[in-house]
């Protein structure tokens, strides 16, 4: 299958590393006219150059109404969607203060929200348009550690699902796309420290956690963040005209259901 995004424009929010850079340069690969976002100038611009293929860089904070405003101005017209931006923290629950709460709800849900609001009218306008979450699996196997994170991710799984069926029949798909723990900056982080307290290598540590934490994951290890780019590439094509509504996984088979 031969993806062709030729002549469609695409904005991939949180795009200057890991999963959304990836799908960046999944999406140019495949002919797009890539829009890069991040809060810093600099790196929106590092990464757009690293994408390629004319991609453009927009430096904007999506975790606020006022960085979403800004964004929407500076990006006009756009085909293509990607809700990627999202943070996560591990924290307590009896210790997670109202600001970890907002500050997640913030980025990882409202920004989807806003920005969906305000490209989706002329996606709908032109009978065509791709409109993908960033989900997780923690959506449906909510971590006790990171309670806040998962609703978040199930908010983001339930928006996309109900904002397909005030879609239906426009032309704009919209889909969730679930990873599960992937080799992200984060996960490295966190890898890299967990290798160097019990002298194993990165990618061992990464598999340990993988075996500890998602005992349920079938590949039994963590996902690159280009294999869950491939995904949301997909969910993006002309090819996925008849894939709206749904919850992609590519959590390695964590989430244990049929």
């Amino acid at each position: 299958m031969k993806i062709d995004l030729s002549g469609r424009t695409a904005l991939v929010t949180g795009s200057t590393a890991g999963i959304g850079l990836a799908a960046a340069k999944g999406l140019a690969a495949a002919g797009a006219n890539v829009i890069v976002n991040g809060r810093k100038q600099d790196t929106a611009k590092a990464a757009a150059a690293e994408v390629g293929h004319g991609a453009r860089g927009i430096a904007a904070d999506v975790g606020t109404a006022q960085g979403c405003a800004a964004l929407v101005e500076a990006a006009g017209r756009l085909d293509v969607l990607v809700n990627n931006a999202g943070i996560y923290q591990g924290a307590e629950f009896f210790e997670t203060e109202d600001d970890i709460w907002e500050r997640h709800w913030q980025i990882n849900v409202m920004s989807a929200v806003r920005l969906s609001r305000a490209f989706a009218p002329a996606m709908v306008e032109n009978g065509w348009g791709r409109i993908v979450m960033l989900g997780s699996e923690s959506a449906f196997n909510i971590p006790a550690d990171m309670i806040h994170y998962g609703v978040s991710k199930a908010a983001d799984v339930a928006f996309a699902r109900g904002l397909a069926k005030r879609l239906a029949g426009t032309g704009v798909t919209v889909n969730s796309v679930l990873p599960g723990p992937t080799r992200s900056e984060g996960f490295l982080s966190m890898a890299r420290d967990k290798a160097e307290q019990e002298g194993k290598s990165v990618e061992q540590a990464g598999i340990d956690f993988v075996a500890a934490n998602r005992p349920t994951s079938i590949i039994r290890r963590p996902a690159e963040p280009g294999e869950v780019a491939s995904m949301i590439v997909y969910a993006c094509s002309p090819e996925a005209s008849a894939t709206t509504g749904a919850s992609l996984r590519v959590d390695g088979g964590v989430v244990d259901s049929l």
